[in-house]
Order: structure tokens, then C-alpha cells, then sequence
């Protein structure tokens, strides 16, 4: 089958300059702002570590203003990218897990509770914030892929911080198999780099 990559995502704005300011604000990259006679205007930005992208500008939906709900940006960890957000001035919720389902995408909080899932289980712990037209967005960490998710040999970091953070996870790991085994492995660099593959592609991490 022919490939058929998602690369980018309308979203409905009223002042496009305002939407510029604000993602521009938070560090994501301009690639394209182009006007043209007929009023027509196409403004895109991409979030840090991401594939796709997303666009927004004049006469280019018919959507309204703030009715994209619950776009996701995947973090591997939760808590710094929070951070990282709140002090580019958006105003981030606490973080939170959900205890009905599908109540990340509930307007009005019912269902959640503060702070991390449970022994910070990967896909269960979220934060959400909106842009200046209430378009929000949902952040949820992901530490480890379910099975099938990704290509299994096309295993990628985004950022030196994601590549930090599966290291960190591998040592906590691999000290956890040395106790095991009662004795020091000569061959952690192998287990790491099996246990980082596996963890990102959804596989069996070895023990």
C-alpha cells in the first residue's frame, strides 16, 4: 500500500495574527505564512519533535473558531513538558488521570483526578490547555507503545530530552536485572539498547 502520511491539521482561528503570537510564543516553528489578493492566508507551525503540523489562516475552513477539541501532543514526560508550557505563557491544567472513560476529553473535569496514573502508567496521565480561540490541546505521556504502533525498525528519539528520558528508564531497569541475576552485566550497552527499542516499538522488554 502507497504511503499515506498525515502531515497536517486545520484549525479554525478568528484573528490569525493572534494565533501566530501565540504558537510562536511557545517555541513551535513558523514554516510557512503566505497571503494572497484573494484574502486567502496560510499560516503552519510545528510543535517540537512532531511529524506533522498544523495550519491555520484566512478563508481556509468554514469550521468554527475553537471547535478543534482534544488534539493530542504525545510527551514522555508529563511533568517537565508542563513546565516547559506554563513558563511560554500557556496556561496549562494540572496534571491528571482519568477514572471514567474518555474523560481527558470531558469539558467540564468529571471524571478525573489529580496527578499521574497509577505507577505512571504509559497513555494514562494528561494535561490540557486551549490557544486564544479555545482550540485545545491534550497532552498525554507516553512511555511505552502498545504492540503495532510504530515500525519496530524505524525506532526514532524527537529530542536529546526524549532519548534522556529512555535512558533514565533503561538504567531504573537494568539495575532492577542486575539485582536479579545477583551479578554486574558486562553487556548493559546491548540490554539498553534492546530495552529503549522495545519500550518504543510496544515489544517484550527484556528482564
Amino acid at each position: 500500500m502507497s504511503d499515506l502520511k498525515l502531515e497536517a491539521v486545520v484549525i479554525p482561528v478568528t484573528d490569525v495574527d493572534r494565533a501566530k503570537a501565540f504558537y510562536g510564543d511557545l517555541g513551535w516553528r513558523l514554516d510557512a505564512d503566505f497571503a494572497f489578493d484573494n484574502g486567502f492566508r496560510v499560516v503552519q507551525f510545528t510543535s517540537p519533535g512532531s511529524p506533522a503540523s498544523v495550519q491555520f489562516g484566512s478563508k481556509i475552513t468554514s469550521a468554527p473558531a475553537g471547535s478543534a477539541q482534544g488534539l493530542y501532543l504525545v510527551v514522555t514526560d508529563i511533568e517537565a513538558a508542563r513546565e516547559e508550557l506554563l513558563a511560554k505563557g500557556a496556561k496549562v491544567s494540572e496534571v491528571f488521570h482519568s477514572v471514567a472513560p474518555g474523560a481527558q476529553f470531558a469539558a467540564d473535569g468529571e471524571g478525573r483526578e489529580s496527578g499521574r496514573a497509577e505507577d505512571a502508567a504509559s497513555y494514562g496521565s494528561f494535561a490540557t490547555f486551549s490557544d486564544p480561540d479555545g482550540n485545545t490541546w491534550l497532552l498525554q505521556e507516553i512511555t511505552k507503545r502498545l504492540p503495532g504502533r510504530i515500525d519496530s525498525g524505524e525506532t526514532t528519539y524527537a529530542s536529546v530530552q526524549d532519548v534522556q528520558d529512555a535512558l533514565i528508564r533503561a538504567a531504573t531497569a537494568h539495575g532492577e536485572h542486575e539485582k536479579r541475576t545477583g551479578e554486574h552485566d558486562e553487556q548493559w550497552p546491548a540490554w539498553y539498547a534492546a530495552y529503549m527499542v522495545a519500550e518504543q516499538s510496544g515489544g517484550d522488554l527484556p528482564e
